[in-house]
């Protein structure tokens, strides 16, 4: 597991960030088509059938397809970098971290301006704690 200093982290967040958003406007996205693709479908069941664009459908199907592609692209980088994310809707992420010999979590909300807490892995988001000056200390050296 790759793991990042408190700096590295920092550093990397604005690319991180980036790619959350991508993933997360992909999925709503995808979302919103997908309820208008089932909203025709049902329209269609409940009326016996009925003429349809066959072919706006199937570039809407396209479409749909290439929306969850680029979700799961975006997830995919992020995990490719090392950086986990722990919940997308909420726009949660962590990065490994080793302190004192431990492997904790730097973690990152949606909306916050910097990486501002950290949680051991066993504790999840509900044990974030303030960053301290124990991650100043961290050596790179030791991350590797």
């Amino acid at each position: 597991m790759k793991t990042f200093t408190l700096s590295e982290a920092q550093s990397l967040l604005p690319t991180a960030e980036s790619l959350l958003n991508r993933a997360l406007e992909a999925k709503q996205a995808a979302q919103q088509l997908e309820e208008e693709l089932s909203a025709l479908m049902r329209r269609i069941f409940a009326q016996g059938g009925m003429r349809v664009d066959v072919g706006d459908v199937q570039r809407r199907r396209t479409t749909l397809e290439a929306l969850i592609q680029r979700a799961k692209d975006s997830l995919q980088e992020l995990d490719a970098i090392g950086v986990q994310v722990k919940d997308l809707e909420a726009g949660l992420l962590d990065f490994p971290c080793e302190l004192e010999g431990e492997t904790v979590l730097l973690c990152w909300k949606r909306g916050e301006p910097r990486i501002g807490f950290w949680h051991r892995m066993e504790d999840g988001f509900r044990g974030r704690q303030p960053i301290d000056s124990r991650f100043s200390r961290v050596s790179p050296d030791k991350l590797h």
